[in-house]
């Protein structure tokens, strides 16, 4: 049986989950927004950090996380900015579709990462990710604008929030433009660790 599609993200209070430009990547604002995460032991030998780091809740979900996860998606957006972040060894270890107007060979990277280049749609783009997946599940990395396609379209089954303790007061807001009228959500879990609050829903078609 094939496996959920899902986003996992980051947010601030009032909404955001990343800065307006690219060039604010890795900035004070992010880095706060994102400051629960980069402590997690798994996060940092997974992106080749370090040793050490903490154990606990936190770590374990973003563990699961990645273990959940058989392919991802991405939009471009975020494929640039990680082009130039991502460490040789880029973090995915699985296939990646990235949903661009960019024709473009394969890229494949050390680790089990291989970066696919989808010219017709993020329909299309999922179809591969589903099979290369298999049972496990499809995770839409990102970016907002990535995401929200797949929610108005009706197919995140999934989503889990990790709920940060910042304002960032501009920036991409998750749910900017959703279509309210067709998506309804389901709670299913809410779960607080002392760095923020992981918050999980299910999807429904209103």
């Amino acid at each position: 049986m094939a496996g959920k599609v899902f986003f996992s993200v980051s947010m601030s209070l009032d909404g955001f989950i990343a800065p307006g430009s690219l060039g604010e990547l890795m900035g004070r604002q992010w880095m706060e927004l994102q400051r629960w995460i980069f402590p997690q032991r798994f996060f940092r030998e997974n992106l080749g950090l370090g040793e050490g780091g903490e154990e606990g809740r936190d770590n374990d979900i973003v563990r699961e996380t990645f273990e959940r996860t058989g392919a991802s998606v991405m939009g471009k957006r975020m494929f640039d900015a990680g082009e130039r972040m991502w460490p040789e060894e880029a973090p995915f270890h699985t296939p990646v579709f990235v949903v661009t107007h960019e024709k473009r060979d394969p890229w494949e990277r050390p680790g089990g990462t291989t970066f696919h280049f989808v010219n017709d749609g993020i329909e299309t783009a999922l179809d591969q990710a589903r099979a290369a997946a298999g049972d496990r599940d499809v995770r839409i990395a990102g970016g907002g604008a990535t995401i929200l396609e797949y929610v108005n379209a009706g197919l995140i089954d999934e989503f889990t929030i990790a709920l940060s303790p910042v304002l960032l007061g501009s920036g991409i807001r998750l749910f900017e433009g959703v279509d309210a009228s067709r998506v309804a959500l389901e709670p299913v879990g809410a779960e607080p660790t002392r760095r923020v609050t992981h918050l999980t829903y299910a999807v429904r078609e209103r």
